[in-house]
């Protein structure tokens, strides 16, 4: 039988299963150069995916900066999550704590994140010789035409704690995401209209290595990451009008207290939307098999063709498939009869080791969330009331 689930049901369900269970956490003390103080350390792990988070939580130094400086909420998601899953190669999620970057200041990202400025741009500009530490190249062009895309686009810091025997929470290893244009937006005139640069996949990469290193020379020279391990990525993230994400593309680790970058490993992530003629090319099975469900969902409404969805493989192989459905109902039943339908469909069409989840939305906002996990014989869905 197919679980289907109210709102109170499903709150109760979330807030039973999901919401840390205060009464039995680890109090520990929490060290660090400055100031000592007590912390809690969740007992239970909600998922081997994840790491657990010390409370009180604590904002990253650069949590402000994000936002403006990634293009996409897709790309906001994934720089994040997929940092998280290369920190996994070097951090172990049973042993390791998360917690978001404290060591680099917010003062220290914004210049690193500026370009390096002539003399007279340092005037222009307002800041001292001693500031003049941006990443990104001096910009040599004539006005309005950059000589040099703005590679650079945001610098990330997860740190990661580790409890010894004592009790105590001390760092253990630092993940840096720099977040990199394949895209250049600039405007020729203050106010005027916004142009776009194509940066070369092949350019991306060679400037972002060079960016790392420097990145990690750096980071040596700041008190509290002078021996810890690193892991720095870099993040390739996508067009200001794209419906899927930007993906991670190499990585590399540095040994405690080194400042020279371990030989780097591909990362051999990407998403697809679909339908696109991207995905027919690369997974032409894939997107056959949502087609197929595509089409059966608009046997139900014969005039309707919104179905998209945003396909995340590793390597050839389709991981996770996430489709959104927006249409408009007439009724809850309908709503209802509708979800009970795309359900089945889900169940015929993909296969079982799919991890796979349709959200139906429409102008009122959410109406239904389909969730079939891998390997499970049961979907979870849920209608919102």
């Amino acid at each position: 039988m197919r679980k289907l689930s109210l709102l109170a049901l499903s709150l109760v369900f979330l807030l039973s299963a999901c919401a840390p269970n205060f009464q039995k956490q680890n109090e520990v003390v929490q060290t660090k150069e400055k100031v000592k103080g007590k912390a809690i350390i969740p007992k239970y792990n909600i998922s081997d995916s994840y790491y657990r988070t010390i409370l009180p939580f604590e904002p990253g130094e650069a949590r402000g900066l994000v936002v403006n400086n990634i293009n996409t909420r897709y790309d906001l998601n994934e720089f994040e999550m997929g940092l998280m899953r290369i920190a996994q190669n070097s951090f172990d999620t049973e042993k390791y704590l998360f917690r978001e970057g404290q060591e680099i200041k917010e003062k220290t990202i914004r210049l690193w994140l500026n370009r390096k400025f002539t003399k007279a741009q340092l005037k222009d500009e307002g800041l001292k010789e001693a500031e003049n530490i941006g990443l990104n190249p001096v910009d040599t062009g004539k006005k309005g035409e950059p000589s040099s895309p703005i590679y650079l686009a945001h610098i990330l810091e997860h740190d990661y704690l580790i409890k010894n025997d004592k009790g105590n929470v001390t760092l253990g290893g630092v993940t840096i995401g720099l977040a990199l244009n394949s895209v250049y937006y600039y405007k020729k005139t203050a106010g005027g209209d916004t142009f776009e640069k194509d940066v070369p996949h092949s350019e991306v990469v060679r400037e972002g290595k060079k960016i790392a290193a420097e990145v990690v020379k750096r980071m040596r020279n700041i008190k509290g990451l002078k021996n810890v391990p690193i892991t720095i990525a870099l993040f390739e993230q996508a067009s200001k009008s794209s419906v899927v994400p930007g993906n991670f593309i190499t990585y590399a680790t540095v040994d405690q207290g080194s400042a020279t970058l371990n030989s780097w490993e591909k990362v051999d992530e990407k998403y697809f939307l679909f339908p696109s003629s991207e995905a027919k090319d690369a997974h032409r099975d894939d997107l056959t098999a949502f087609l197929n469900f595509k089409q059966d969902v608009e046997e139900y409404f014969p005039n309707y063709n919104g179905v998209i969805g945003r396909a995340f493989y590793m390597g050839d192989q389709l991981q996770d498939l996430s489709i959104n459905i927006p249409i408009q109902f007439y009724g809850k039943t309908e709503g209802i009869g509708f979800t009970q339908y795309v359900t089945g469909l889900v169940m015929e069409h993909f296969p079982k080791y799919l991890s796979v989840s349709v959200s139906v939305t429409s102008v009122d906002g959410p109406e239904a969330l389909i969730v079939r996990k891998a390997n499970e014989e049961e979907p979870f869905v849920h209608i919102y009331q």
